[in-house]
């Protein structure tokens, strides 16, 4: 029940960093952000949204103080 919840929170925290970055998934700190989360390549999709999750699930604890 508790990574439900944490990843329903993930994916609102991750729509907010959306919201808060205008959408523009090509700029500077979503590129940032993939080269520092993945290095020089990208993993296969799956792993990518695994990944993105996991960061939102984070975002989430984070923000909760958890």
């Amino acid at each position: 029940m508790r990574w439900l919840v944490e990843t329903a929170g993930g994916l609102w925290e991750l729509g907010r960093l959306a919201v808060i970055t205008r959408l523009r998934f090509k700029g500077p700190y979503w590129n940032w952000r993939m080269h520092t989360a993945f290095g020089r390549g990208m993993p296969g999709r799956g792993e990518t949204i695994r990944a993105v999750l996991a960061y939102g699930r984070w975002i989430y604890r984070m923000r909760r103080g958890r």
